[in-house]
């Protein structure tokens, strides 16, 4: 038995509209201190304001928000006693706010005990609005969320079906002002939900369609939005691919290549769609030397119009076409490429292994590395040499 869930999703120019349809007395945004700068937080209240909310702001998420920050976050809300939470931003500010909104409805649980098993029963105080502001993390239909240990300097894979947003404002108008380079990372981390989403050991029917298109729109429609910000239609259609991406792996689950970005960027603060897009190709080769047959390779590159006479023919093809695409959008294809040493390196490296071994989306992996092998996944990934083994 398996489920599958889903927000209510708005989406296209003009999506933003849809707040003023919402029915209550005290709206809070959780977002960060850039999208209060940007003019953003203030598009979102003047929306809620229109219906007579009163409207709070947390504008202090910080990148990979960590546990001591969401908890002060949720005493926040908790004074101010809101009937919706809005989450306003990318995929730290999202994850953040539906942290929050857990503390803020069950004050005495520990979150990073978070989990799918246990029920929250969410939606006696509060319910939830996502806002995506850039392309990648999906974050807006999942119910995932991934918070920081900062002492044990791990990100912790948590989540429960509760957690999901009510509804999902998909409006690619919030993601026109994203630079290149945040273009390409957050493009890329949709990129690597829609293939381990289509390819982990938890895949079925009902995400896999989802996984196909979010992928192809990928490969189709990033490369020009990061070239012209300013192309609506590569704005919308990569806008939509993320969300797409984020309830098909939402509905499926991410595998080694998560598990390895996690670690990474963990340890070496490297953006997470950055350090998970870097592994993808290094962990499709190391999966196409696990058990044959095993992959999807094969119907994934056929629909991405890739060789694919084969498996292997396919893997290989989808490795390349990964890499490739990390190549035209300037992008780093090892972990030495990303600004850190050897001597850095070397010296985490059982940290780093230890962490991706035990990330609960490793496990699903179609091939899933000993510890030896996930040293030496790390160690070729550290030279950008091509698995073989």
């Amino acid at each position: 038995m398996w489920f599958f869930k889903s927000p209510e999703i708005v989406f296209g120019e003009g999506a933003i509209g849809y707040l003023e349809q919402l029915k209550g007395r005290r709206a809070f945004i959780v977002t960060d201190a850039t999208m209060r700068a940007g003019g953003q937080v203030d598009r979102v209240r003047q929306a809620l304001q229109a219906t007579g909310f009163e409207v709070g702001v947390y504008d202090a998420v910080e990148p990979d928000p960590s546990i001591e920050a969401v908890r002060a976050g949720a005493a926040v809300l908790a004074r101010f006693e809101p009937d919706w939470i809005v989450g306003l931003g990318g995929g730290s500010s999202l994850d953040a706010a539906k942290a929050m909104w857990v503390l803020y409805e069950c004050p005495d649980i520990d979150p990073a005990g978070i989990n799918p098993i246990e029920t929250l029963g969410l939606r006696r105080k509060s319910r939830f609005v996502a806002i995506p502001t850039t392309s990648g993390t999906g974050s807006e239909t999942t119910w995932y969320l991934v918070l920081t240990d900062t002492a044990g300097r791990r990100k912790l894979g948590l989540g429960s079906r509760e957690a999901m947003a009510d509804v999902a404002i998909v409006d690619p108008s919030f993601a026109m002002s994203m630079p290149p380079r945040l273009t390409a990372d957050t493009g890329m981390d949709a990129l690597t939900h829609a293939v381990e989403g289509f390819t982990s050991q938890w895949h079925n029917d009902f995400a896999d369609g989802l996984c196909l298109q979010a992928a192809r729109l990928v490969f189709d429609y990033l490369p020009r939005a990061w070239r012209d910000g300013g192309d609506a239609e590569a704005r919308l259609k990569m806008h939509n691919a993320a969300s797409i991406a984020g309830l098909g792996f939402g509905n499926s689950l991410t595998s080694a290549a998560h598990g390895m970005g996690h670690a990474l960027g963990a340890v070496f603060h490297v953006p997470h769609g950055r350090a998970v897009s870097l592994f993808l190709p290094y962990t499709i080769e190391f999966c196409l030397r696990g058990e044959p047959g095993s992959t999807r390779y094969v119907p994934l590159a056929h629909f991405l119009h890739l060789p694919c006479g084969d498996e292997l023919q396919a893997g290989r093809a989808l490795a390349a076409a990964v890499r490739d695409l990390q190549a035209r959008l300037q992008q780093p294809c090892s972990i030495s490429q990303c600004g850190i040493g050897r001597e850095d390196f070397e010296r985490e490296l059982p940290l780093l292994v230890e962490n991706a071994s035990n990330d609960n989306e490793t496990v699903t992996s179609t091939r899933i590395p000993t510890d030896a092998e996930m040293r030496r996944l790390f160690e070729y990934a550290f030279e950008g040499r091509s698995i073989d083994f």
